[in-house]
């Protein structure tokens, strides 16, 4: 069965494990599963992911960076999550519209009813059925960042300022649809969040068939 399923939060916070882990699950259980990301997931979106992620000197201005997401998202699901999805796939997508709107328009402080627009163009009316918001405070997930092996990007170098925008805008999108949403807790242990992760992946699976 073709399902759209995404996985949101802010730098650090886990989401990137999860998927993984969710996909493993979902593997397991027999199911064809695609795994990819944004920005990055086409060979145009690598070109683009290296121009958002360039040093500060070469950084895009917020309007240049809704632009350049945008493109890489038209790319994405144009190449390759509709065509995924139309031959049964399940796919797991890492960063999809909700961080659009998050980091440009709450985090970079654009106009929300623009980002909106031009995301829609950029994904061409294709949404998520489920959206795994993995959420935990910005001070921890700057920390995991930190604790990282190799330097941190330009996105993750921004001010605890910015991160906190981005949250707060990650969950005024989940509240607003608690259908789509479904946030955790990803400050517990691992293997916790993946349960839960996975309990309700395979409760919207058990109620799709």
């Amino acid at each position: 069965m073709s399902l759209f399923v995404t996985f949101e939060g802010i730098e650090g916070s886990g989401k990137s494990t999860h998927l993984r882990r969710l996909a493993a699950h979902l593997r397991n259980g027999g199911h064809d599963v695609l795994e990819t990301h944004e920005p990055g997931g086409t060979g145009l979106g690598t070109a683009i992911r290296r121009l958002l992620l360039a040093d500060a000197s070469d950084a895009p201005t917020g309007r240049a960076e809704l632009f350049l997401y945008c493109a890489d998202r038209a790319q994405h699901v144009a190449e390759v999550v509709r065509p995924a999805l139309a031959v049964g796939r399940i796919v797991l997508c890492d960063r999809f519209s909700d961080s659009t709107i998050a980091y440009q328009g709450y985090g970079r402080a654009l106009d929300i009813a623009v980002v909106r627009r031009l995301d829609a163009c950029a994904r061409d009316g294709l949404m998520p059925r489920q959206t795994f918001l993995l959420d935990c405070p910005v001070s921890e997930g700057l920390r995991r960042v930190h604790r990282r092996t190799g330097a941190a990007d330009r996105l993750e170098r921004e001010d605890a300022a910015f991160h906190e925008r981005i949250r707060s805008g990650f969950l005024t999108l989940a509240a607003a649809e608690p259908e789509r949403f479904t946030v955790v807790d990803s400050t517990r242990p691992a293997e916790t969040v993946a349960a839960e992760v996975a309990r309700r992946m395979d409760q919207l699976l058990a109620g799709a068939s």
